[in-house]
C-alpha cells in the first residue's frame, strides 16, 4: 500500500506522531488510508447535502476495513455565477480542482480515494484527478434535485431562466415570475434537468467510475445514502483487487460515454469535459469522433430542457443502465470494459430493463436515428463547434440569417432585453472563449431570454463561449478557433449572412472567400487586461475544440 511508505518503519515515527495528533488509533493507522474528497459547501445547492453523503461513505469504508480521512474540493454554482464576472471562474475551477486534489492525495500518501462531487466542473475536475493519480477510486455524487411544480407542470432551472425572458417581454406578471422563483428549485441537489452536472454524473456511471444510480438517484432519497455506503465498501474491494482508474477509463469506455451521451441528450459541456478527462488518461478524443458516434446512435431521451421529463423520471425508468441496456440491443457498447463494481459493463447491465418507454424510448422507436449532440464545421468554425441537436426545434435545424454582432455577453443581453433582436437574426457573441473570456462563460441568460420572449423558433445564437446544459434552441457554442486566437468569428460584421445546417454538420459565413481572406489578413484580436488566476489561465488554456485543457 502507498501509505506503508510513511507509516511502517521506525523512521516513520514522526508521521505516526501526526496521525496520533489526529486522534487515530494504532488500529486505524494500520489499515489502508482512504481519502474522501468532499466538495461540501454552503453556497452550492448541489453540495449542501454532501456532508451526509460523506458521512455515509466514511461508514462504508470503515465497515469494509479501511480508515476514511476527509479533505475538501471547491465547487462553483454555475447558476449563481451566471451572467456576471463570476462565470469567468466556473470552467477554470476544473483545473484547480484536479490540481489541488492531486496535491492533497500525493502529499498525504492515500491508498485509495472516494470522490464526492456534484456540480458542473466539480465532477470532471475530480475525474481528471482520478486519472492522474491512478489510485483505486470510486465516485458517488450528491445527486440530482427534485423537479419543481408550477401550474401543475414540472419545472427546472431552465424554467426560471426562461421566465425572466417572458417577464421582460410582458408575457407573464411579476407575481408569476416570483412563483417560478420560489417553486422551481424545491430541494438540494444538482438542478433537475439533463444539465451539465447530471450529464457528467450519468456519464461517470457509463465510464465505469460510479455505481449504478450515481447519476440519477435524487439527492433527498435515502437510497442516495445507501449508495454512498456501498461506494465506501466498493473502493476497498477495488484496493484488494488492484483495480485502478486507468484500467477502467479505457478508450472503449470513453466511446461508451460518447454513445450514451448521444442517446441521453447530454449537455454540450460534455464535449469539453470528456476530451479533457481522456487527455489525463493519455487518450485522444477529438470532436470529429462525436459526429461518427452520433451517426449510429439513436436519441432515446428528451429530458429537460429538451422535453418535459426530469432526472427523477429517468431514475424511476431504470436509470443510466436501462439506457445502456437498450443501446446494447444493437451492439452499440463495448461491454467488456471493467468497472468499479469489479464486473464488466455487460455484466452490470444484463438485467436492467427499461421500465418506462415514455421516458426512455425503446431503441426501435427513438426520437431520432442520430444522437443528441452535433459538431458543426465550416469557414466560421474550422476546428469545430457544438450544438445540442436534440433541443433544437425542427424548423431551426437549418437556418440562415443576418449576423447581430456583440463583443461580450453583457452587450448581447442588453440588446435582447431592449427588443433589438428580430426574428431571423443570428446573434453572434465573441471574445467569450477559453482564452478570450477568459474562462469560456456560459450564455444561459441570453439564450433563455430569447426563448422566453418567444423567439426560440426564429433566432439562432452562436458564440466562442459555451452554453449551460439548461440552454435549448439553435445555439451553437465552442466556435473554434475563438476570436481571441484569431478565429474567423472575430471578423464577422453586422448583417453578414450566416447559415447553420445541423443535419449537414455545417456552419458557414456566407461571404465571398476573397472577402473573408482580406478580413483575416487584416485582423488583430483584441486583448484584455488581466490579472491573477485568469491571467495565468488565459496564457495556458487550449482551444475549446481540444477540451480547453491547460498546456
Amino acid at each position: 500500500m502507498v501509505s506503508d511508505n510513511i507509516k511502517l518503519t521506525p523512521q516513520n515515527a514522526p508521521h505516526r506522531a501526526l496521525y496520533h495528533a489526529l486522534g487515530l488509533t494504532e488500529e486505524e493507522i494500520a489499515r489502508p488510508l482512504v481519502g474522501v474528497v468532499s466538495s461540501y459547501n454552503e453556497i452550492v445547492p448541489g453540495h449542501m447535502n454532501i456532508d451526509k453523503i460523506v458521512d455515509a461513505v466514511k461508514l462504508g469504508v470503515a465497515m469494509a476495513g479501511g480508515t476514511p480521512i476527509v479533505f475538501p474540493a471547491i465547487a462553483v454554482c454555475d447558476g449563481i455565477a451566471m451572467g456576471h464576472v463570476g462565470m469567468k471562474y466556473s470552467l477554470v475551477t476544473r483545473d484547480l480542482i484536479a490540481d489541488s486534489t492531486e496535491a492533497m492525495a500525493l502529499a498525504h500518501g492515500f491508498d485509495a480515494l472516494v470522490m464526492v462531487p456534484n456540480c458542473d466542473k466539480n465532477v470532471p475536475g475530480l475525474l481528471m484527478a482520478a486519472a492522474r493519480l491512478n489510485l483505486p477510486t470510486v465516485f458517488v455524487s450528491g445527486g440530482p434535485m427534485l423537479a419543481g411544480h408550477v401550474d401543475g407542470q414540472k419545472t427546472s432551472f431552465s424554467s426560471i431562466s426562461e421566465a425572466v425572458g417572458a417577464y421582460n417581454a410582458g408575457k407573464i406578471s411579476e407575481e408569476k415570475l416570483r412563483e417560478y422563483e420560489c417553486k422551481t428549485c424545491p430541494s438540494c441537489g444538482s438542478c433537475s434537468g439533463m444539465y451539465t452536472a447530471n450529464s457528467m454524473n450519468c456519464l461517470t456511471e457509463v465510464l465505469g467510475m460510479g455505481l449504478r444510480g450515481n447519476g440519477t438517484i435524487p439527492a433527498v432519497y435515502s437510497a442516495r445514502v445507501e449508495l454512498a455506503k456501498h461506494a465506501g465498501m466498493a473502493v476497498m474491494e477495488m484496493l484488494k483487487k488492484d483495480i485502478r482508474p486507468r484500467d477502467i477509463m479505457s478508450r472503449e469506455a470513453f466511446l461508451n460515454a460518447l454513445t450514451v451521451d448521444m442517446a441521453l441528450g447530454c449537455s454540450t459541456n460534455s464535449m469539453l469535459h470528456l476530451p479533457a478527462i481522456a487527455h489525463e488518461c493519455g487518450i485522444d478524443i477529438d470532436l470529429d469522433i462525436a459526429n461518427a458516434m452520433s451517426e449510429k446512435t439513436p436519441n432515446l431521451c428528451h429530458l429537460a430542457p429538451a422535453g418535459r421529463t426530469y432526472v427523477e423520471d429517468l431514475d424511476e425508468a431504470g436509470g443510466v443502465y436501462a439506457i445502456m441496456h437498450e443501446l446494447n440491443k444493437k451492439g452499440l457498447l463495448h461491454t467488456q470494459c471493467v468497472t468499479v463494481t469489479g464486473k464488466t459493463v455487460g455484466e452490470n447491465i444484463a438485467s436492467t430493463p427499461n421500465l418506462n418507454p415514455e421516458v426512455i424510448r425503446p431503441i426501435e422507436n427513438p426520437y431520432s436515428q442520430t444522437g443528441g449532440i452535433a459538431v458543426l464545421k465550416g469557414n466560421l468554425a474550422p476546428e469545430g463547434s457544438v450544438v445540442k441537436r436534440s433541443a433544437v426545434a425542427e424548423e431551426m435545424l437549418v437556418h440562415e440569417g443576418p449576423a447581430r454582432v456583440f463583443e461580450c455577453e453583457e452587450d448581447a443581453q442588453a440588446a435582447i432585453n431592449a427588443g433589438k433582436i428580430n426574428p431571423g437574426d443570428v446573434v453572434v457573441i465573441r471574445y467569450e472563449g477559453p482564452k478570450g473570456g477568459p474562462g469560456m462563460r456560459e450564455m444561459l441568460n441570453p439564450t433563455s431570454a430569447i426563448m422566453g420572449m418567444g423567439l426560440g423558433n426564429s433566432v439562432a445564437l452562436i458564440t466562442d463561449g459555451r452554453f449551460s446544459g439548461a440552454t435549448r434552441g439553435a445555439c451553437v457554442g465552442h466556435i473554434s478557433p475563438e476570436a481571441a486566437s484569431g478565429g474567423p468569428i472575430g471578423v464577422v460584421q453586422e448583417g453578414d449572412p450566416i447559415r447553420i445546417d445541423i443535419p449537414s454538420n455545417s456552419i458557414t459565413l456566407n461571404i465571398p472567400q476573397e472577402e473573408l481572406d482580406a478580413r483575416m489578413a487584416g485582423f488583430t484580436p483584441k486583448q484584455k487586461e488581466l490579472s491573477g488566476y485568469l491571467r495565468r489561465y488565459a496564457a495556458l488554456v487550449s482551444s475549446g475544440a481540444k477540451g480547453a485543457v491547460l498546456n
